[in-house]
């Protein structure tokens, strides 16, 4: 499946889409005790927001996405040594696992909406050494999704320019997170939920180029200078940008 995320709207995510907090990372670190014995796959890595940060807490992590300019972003940033950049998808990690050995985690970064997700659940169970598991972030509601002045305003403008409705919450809603949760427990992990929140103030050009990181490229407008310039005159009378964000992830131990 081409979900688009190639070409420009790399330059976009890298820049644009919101890192992990250390809190939330590390708390998968303690439920799983991932150490520097460790190997950690993360599925739809993308340029590395969720893969960098868990190569400094064990041995090795390998960063898996099915976009060669995504990992080609991700190569080129990445500021640890210990990192492997592969093409590929979550259907093969089954492929993938006897070469890295049993991981102490496979994580999936706000991707997992992609994925057949019973299907990769059932995958990882043996993969995985004893005690350690699968875990899912979410990154916090779609900017334009969220109940705010702002949000509502961003959500009309790319509702127009799209021309079509947006209601994808990209796995953050409750009713999701539990078909979710119902997975791992129907694959033999025993589930567990964790929360991280906190605040954040945007600016118009974080939220501007956040929109564009989520559109597919044959979506990107062909005039960005206009386009930001018509979002910012939506965003500005709705101004502070406050977001309150909560970092969902499910955790899932052998």
């Amino acid at each position: 499946m081409d979900l688009g995320f190639r070409g420009d709207v790399v330059e976009f995510y890298q820049r644009y889409r919101r890192g992990y907090p250390d809190a939330a990372v590390d708390a998968v670190v303690a439920e799983f005790g991932l150490g520097r014995s460790d190997v950690v796959v993360d599925l739809g890595c993308g340029t590395g927001q969720l893969t960098v940060p868990f190569a400094r807490r064990v041995r090795a992590a390998v960063g898996v996405d099915p976009e060669p300019d995504m990992l080609a972003a991700a190569r080129r940033a990445a500021d640890v040594p210990n990192v492997s950049w592969v093409l590929g998808a979550d259907t093969d990690l089954a492929a993938l696992g006897p070469a890295v050995g049993p991981v102490g985690a496979v994580t999936i970064g706000q991707a997992l909406h992609w994925m057949d997700h019973e299907r990769l659940f059932r995958t990882v169970h043996p993969l995985v050494r004893p005690g350690g598991g699968v875990a899912v972030f979410t990154n916090g509601t779609p900017l334009w999704l969220q109940d705010t002045e702002w949000s509502r305003a961003l959500r009309g403008f790319l509702e127009h320019y799209l021309g079509t409705r947006l209601a994808l919450t990209c796995g953050t809603d409750e009713h999701t997170q539990q078909r979710y949760a119902d997975a791992l427990n129907a694959a033999h992990f025993t589930v567990r939920r964790h929360l991280v929140e906190y605040e954040d103030h945007l600016d118009v050009e974080r939220i501007i180029g956040g929109a564009l990181s989520a559109l597919p490229v044959d979506k990107l407008p062909a005039d960005r200078t206009a386009f930001a310039r018509a979002l910012s005159e939506v965003l500005e009378p709705h101004e502070p940008f406050v977001e309150r964000v909560a970092v969902r992830i499910l955790t899932g131990r052998r």
